[in-house]
This record gives C-alpha cells, sequence and structure tokens, in this order.
C-alpha cells in the first residue's frame, strides 16, 4: 500500500516540510511540502538521505559488543547489566566515567528530554559535547549581555536592507543556530525590494557567490574587522542604538575599551580595505534596517568570544537589535528561557587544565588528557551518544590513542564509525522515520514562530529500541549498578505536551495542523522584557579584558598558510557519508590553494599533497582555485572515514583525510573554552 505522510527533515536546522511516500515500510519518494508554514517547498539534497538512512545495510540493528576486532550480537538485557556493572566498578575504584553527546541530539527532543537522566546516574563532572566544537562562544556572550544563554537574536532576513555575513556560509548550512529555510530564494527576495547581501569571509564561499560584495578576510582576524566596523560608525557619526540607550548598561565602558585601536592599523591586519570597512560602516549606519551575522568561522576561532561580542554590539550601535530587519527575538510555541535558568560558568573546573565549566560542560579540547593523565579521577569509561569525536574534535589521533586505552566505552549509533569501532559495546537506536519530531531547541531561532509536530511514521522494530529509550534504560542501569535509586522518567511526548501547554498549545492541536501551525512573524520590541534583568549589559568585563590579548595578537600576525574548513550542502559533518546519492560526484576532501601559493610550492590542481601541522600531517588532492584568498587553505570537515576497523561501505570509498589531524587541542578561545580551528598555521608540498 503506497501511503504520502507530512514530516520536518531532522538532518539539519533548516527543519524543511517534507512529503514522505511510503510503499509499505520502504520510503518511495521524499520531497518538499509546499504547504510548510516555514519552509514553504524547499528542501535540499540531505533530506533524501533519510530513506538511505532507514536502508542502509550498514546500519547496526542490534547491540553489539567489541571482542578482539569482531563484533558479536548480545541482548539489550545483558548489554545493560555489564555496562552498569563495569561502570559502577571504575567509579568505586576512584576513576571518572565521562559523557560526549553528539551534534544530532541537538535534533532529536526526546533524546535532548532523556539526558538529565544519564548525567544524574554517571555523577561525573565530565560531560562534554559538540557544543564546544560549535556555537558556545555565542551563548557565553548571550549568557553575559542578555541574561540567558538561549536568547538568540535572529537575522531578519525576509524584512531587512542590508545583511552581513562574517564567516558563514548559509548556501550550505542551510542557516546555522539560524532556522532558515530556502536561504537561496530569501537573498533573491532580499534584493527584489532592493537590499543587499555582503559577505565577509577568506573564501569566496556559494553564499558569497550570490553575494552583492564579497571581501576577503585574513582568517582568525574576524575582531579587528568588527572592532573597524565599530570605530567607522563612531567616526561616522552613525551610532544611534535609539529606544535600546535606557537599558544599555556600560555602553560608554565599552566605547571607552574600543577606541585604544585605530581603524587603519586594523585594516591592515585583517586584510579588508579601509575604503570598504568604512562604506559599509556607512551603510550600516544609515538607519535602514540591517543586521550583522556571524557564524561557524567567527565561533571557531581563538577569539570566538569576542568576536560574537562585537557583533552584538555592531546590531545595538546601528539600532538594529529588536527591530524588523535586523536582530530580533522569537515567541516560540515552547519557550527555553522562561522555562530554565539563565546558565552558568565556573562553577568548578576540569581536573587536568583547570578549565572551567560552561552550561555544565568542560570544552571538548580537555577530553582526551581527562583520559591518558593518571590519577585520581582521571576517565577510565565513556559514553558517546550520536557523537563522532574522532572526526569532529581537535587532533583527533590523540583522542583515537585515548579511547583505545578506556576500560569501558559505550557508543549510542547506528553504526561502527571512526568513534565508535573503538567502543567496547555499541547501542544502535532504530531508524529515523521510527521516532516522532519536534523542533525543540531549533523552533525558537526560526525565521518564523511556528509550531510543527511529526510522528513518527514507522513502528519500531521487533527488538529495536529508540535512541530515548537506550539513554533512559542505561541510565537506570547505571544507577541500579551504583545502589541509587532508578530513574522512573515521564515518555518524551507527555513532557512535550507539558510545555506545550503553557503556550495554549498541545500536541493534539499540532497533530491537526500536519504542514506547521504558523505563530506569526517575529516581533519587534521584546526588549527590555525578554531580558532576563532588563539591562544589555554591554561591556562584561572578561570581554573587555581579553582585547589585550587580541592587541597583543595583532601585533604578532602569523605568516605562512593558515588553514579554515568548510562545508558542504550534500553533507553534514561526518553522518551522511554513506549516502551513496549524496556522496557521488566530484571529489569533495580537496585542498583548496590559491594560485599564487600553489605556484610558489610547485603544485598543479589535482596533485597530491601533505599538509603538515604542530599536530600532524595528511595527505589529500590540491584544488587550485582564486576563491581563497592568498596565504590561506581549505579544507571540509567530516571526512577521515578511512581508518582500520571503520565500517561504513560507502563512506570507505572516498574516505578522504581528517582536518581535525591538522587542528590543535592547545589553540582555543580561553573564555569559552570552544576549539579554535579557522586559522591553524600549516605547511603544504607535494608528497613524495
Amino acid at each position: 500500500m503506497t501511503t504520502v505522510h507530512t514530516r520536518t527533515c531532522h538532518i539539519c536546522e533548516a527543519n524543511c516540510g517534507l512529503l514522505v511516500t511510503l510503499e509499505g515500510t520502504r520510503v518511495a519518494a521524499i520531497r518538499g511540502d509546499p504547504d510548510d508554514v516555514l519552509s514553504r517547498g524547499h528542501i535540499c539534497p540531505k533530506a533524501v538521505a533519510i530513506a538511505d538512512i532507514e536502508a542502509d545495510p550498514d546500519r547496526l540493528r542490534h547491540p553489539v559488543r567489541r571482542v578482539g576486532t569482531a563484533w558479536v550480537p548480545v541482548s539489550w538485557e545483558e548489554a545493560f547489566a555489564d555496562i552498569g556493572a563495569r561502570y559502577a566498578a571504575i567509579k568505586a575504584a576512584d576513576f571518572e566515567g565521562a559523557l560526549y553527546i553528539g551534534n544530532p541530539s541537538a535534533h532529536n527532543y526526546a533524546l535532548g528530554l532523556a539526558f538529565p537522566g544519564l548525567k544524574k546516574a554517571m555523577a561525573t563532572p565530565n560531560v562534554f559535547s559538540a557544543s564546544t566544537v560549535d556555537q558556545i562562544p555565542q551563548q557565553l556572550v548571550q549568557m553575559w549581555m542578555y541574561g540567558h544563554n538561549a536568547l538568540w537574536p535572529i537575522p531578519d532576513i525576509d524584512r531587512t536592507r542590508l545583511l552581513v555575513i562574517v564567516g558563514a556560509n548559509p548556501l550550505a548550512s542551510n542557516g546555522s543556530t539560524w532556522t532558515v529555510p530556502d536561504v537561496r530564494g530569501r537573498i533573491r527576495e532580499l534584493r527584489a525590494r532592493g537590499g543587499r547581501l555582503v559577505v565577509v569571509d577568506p573564501r569566496r564561499t556559494e553564499t558569497a557567490e550570490a553575494a552583492d560584495r564579497h571581501l576577503f578576510i585574513r582568517p582568525g582576524t574576524d575582531p579587528a574587522f568588527l572592532i573597524a566596523l565599530l570605530l567607522a560608525l563612531d567616526e561616522g557619526g552613525w551610532v544611534a542604538p535609539g529606544r535600546l540607550l535606557p537599558f544599555l548598561e556600560g555602553w560608554a565602558d565599552a566605547w571607552a575599551a574600543l577606541r585604544r585601536f585605530e581603524v587603519p592599523a586594523l585594516s591592515a591586519s585583517c586584510g579588508v580595505p579601509e575604503e570598504a570597512i568604512r562604506g559599509l560602516a556607512a551603510a550600516l549606519g544609515s538607519g535602514a534596517p540591517a543586521v550583522v551575522y556571524g557564524r561557524i568561522g567567527v565561533s571557531t576561532a581563538a577569539f570566538g568570544s569576542l568576536n560574537h561580542w562585537l557583533i552584538q554590539l555592531l546590531n545595538i550601535a546601528t539600532g538594529n537589535l529588536d527591530r524588523e530587519g535586523g536582530a530580533m527575538f522569537s515567541s516560540p510555541a515552547v519557550d527555553l528561557v522562561a522555562g530554565s535558568g539563565p546558565g552558568h560558568h565556573g562553577r568548578y573546573r576540569s581536573r587536568v587544565s583547570g578549565h572551567p565549566e560552561l552550561l555544565g560542560e568542560f570544552p571538548a579540547v580537555a577530553l582526551a588528557e581527562e583520559i591518558l593523565t593518571p590519577g585520581a579521577g582521571q576517565v577510565r569509561a565513556l559514553v558517546v551518544v550520536a557523537g563522532n569525536p574522532v572526526l569532529s574534535n581537535p587532533d583527533g589521533r590523540t583522542l583515537d590513542r585515548a579511547l583505545e586505552t578506556l576500560e569501558l566505552m559505550v557508543s549510542v549509533d547506528m553504526y561502527v564509525t571512526a568513534t565508535s569501532r573503538h567502543a567496547h559495546y555499541i547501542l544502535p537506536p532504530s531508524g529515523p522515520l521510527s521516532r516522532d519530531h519536534y523542533p525543540l531547541a531549533l523552533g525558537p531561532i526560526a525565521v518564523r514562530n511556528f509550531a510543527k509536530y511529526s510522528p513518527a511514521l514507522l513502528p519500531v522494530p521487533a527488538g529495536e529500541k529508540t535512541d530515548w529509550e537506550i539513554v533512559t534504560e542505561l541510565a537506570r542501569a547505571v544507577a541500579q549498578a551504583r545502589g541509587l535509586p532508578a530513574p522512573n522518567p515521564v515518555p518524551p511526548r507527555v513532557m512535550l505536551d507539558g510545555l506545550l501547554k503553557r503556550r495554549g498549545l498541545s500536541l493534539e492541536r499540532l497533530e491537526a495542523h500536519p504542514h506547521g501551525l504558523d505563530l506569526g512573524a517575529l516581533e519587534a520590541g521584546r526588549l527590555p522584557g525578554r531580558l532576563r534583568e532588563g539591562v544589555i549589559r554591554c561591556a562584561p568585563p572578561a570581554l573587555r579584558a581579553d582585547l589585550d590579548r587580541l592587541a597583543a595578537t595583532l601585533a604578532e600576525p602569523p605568516a605562512g598558510l593558515l588553514l579554515i574548513g568548510r562545508r558542504h550542502i550534500r553533507s553534514n559533518n561526518s553522518w551522511l557519508h554513506n549516502s551513496r546519492r549524496l556522496v557521488k560526484g566530484p571529489e569533495r576532501c580537496t585542498l583548496m590553494i590559491h594560485p599564487e601559493d600553489a605556484r610558489a610550492r610547485g603544485i598543479a590542481d589535482g596533485a597530491r599533497v601533505r599538509v603538515v601541522s604542530a599536530a600532524g600531517a595528511i595527505e589529500v588532492p590540491a584544488e587550485v582555485t582564486d576563491s581563497v584568498m592568498p596565504g590561506t587553505v581549505s579544507l571540509p570537515h567530516g571526512y577521515g572515514h578511512g581508518r582500520e576497523g571503520v565500517r561504513l561501505s560507502v563512506a570507505r570509498t572516498r574516505p578522504g583525510a581528517s582536518i581535525n589531524d591538522l587542528t590543535c587541542r592547545d589553540r582555543y578561545d580561553p573564555l569559552s573554552g570552544n576549539a579554535a580551528f579557522s586559522g591553524t598555521p600549516v605547511e603544504v608540498r607535494l608528497a613524495a
């Protein structure tokens, strides 16, 4: 029997609406839902990967235990009992456990609601996640300035007249910390109403190709550019926060700290011409609706927190915060701000390097050292849920070696990956269409207020479990083995219904609107009411102090080639490379290098090159192109599937090399702990 179902794509942050055609339990087709209230029929190539994941013969369907190099099926009961007993023994011996949570959990409301129980049962301070290789600087700045880490300013692309994108590529990512399906269509609409798009990036990205203007910038120098913009606004007399001024705390202090710098020197440092900076400042300060948005390139940098502070100051200085066409705040169906504390920082520190916790986590750069450094509290057990940190964390080879030494490692994963190959147990969840979906974390950062619930389309096959059930039962087994009360969690669907009812909604009502419920456009004037304490703290002391570190760095710019990452519309981190229809086409794991830099090294297009950093070396094909600025090379992230033991038959045909075999654990933003991938110094030469 053929049936057609509405669904929300869970692959990336865009949350596009889908129409899924099933022939029995087989996915026959996936296409965009033209009636979806948010995506308006748009989908990207990633959506079709859902069918590939459901039918993938490499996907595990039952728990397995590693015996030597073999994977032996075990029952759920046996796996949980042994894991619980071994974890309890490790804790009793004065060692510690650790939990690593991967990126897909942000797209899975039920899994997210199950984590508190597992954290309580494991009773460890060692919690890590993909947040600290991604967006944690932005959350820290939001906590310090607005009073809550989840109070996200959202670029109002649908009503702005000028969109300035710094270090982001939404035509490849579909938006990031910004739920914005069909960015290309929205850029066309921006232009049609007389607006402009300006992109600032070391690479002429897909988004830069679609922009009215692209400005090259040296990797890692974003704060120089952003401060120069602010100073140019100041010198031009264009600083006008307007109605924001009465609740700006420390506004004069912020400017006093910034005026130590000068525009010409900052321009020389970042490589953006002074006239371009002043011209852009004039456009931002014109009074027309405008917004500055920065993402991965400014987050995964040595000054990630400073970058996001400066971006907030730019939107405030031009009066474009909490304004139509500027950076706005949503009215989500489930309000994560009203329903939780503001966040915390520095309550305790990591054992080895003394990293302060942030939002209950330590930075991912500390994971390997916590495993490898002997002594009381050494991490000897690790649970990884929906993550592949060997490929996503800096200095992946050291983490690779560290995982080999663990007494207990458990991966909740569908596959044997570069990370889960080290596990003693892999506990695989059922396929994606056998779980329901609600954008709990991503709905609040959407370009329009909406709510949409997607029920499971397929039953959970006999003998399989959903990921939230696995995490819940794992928590119960660990708690019982340690003599603690077993958690008795509320089913996630019941919890979600309760959260929706706070807004006067319900699951029953959402199920009556299968294409989503439109809750209206983002509204201006949400501040100061949305602020935790009624003020915007414009000059957090730690951020002002970090300007000293910036000044020292500007005085000694790095020489040689600087490495940046990149992503592709047909990929998402490391977990879509086993989809045949997504990996087909030209080789994508190439090192982009400018023609001048290639000629100086005798490198021809397509030649195999060796890339060396302080962390290690890799070999990849060269792609000689002027889409990267001189002195910059670019390699995509998420590759490296050729490691021994990886069981991804499609990905292994094009394994690529991991950029994180080049990035270093000692390069991070000291305020947030976020890994600093962007601007890694490297040498490039022809491979032997």
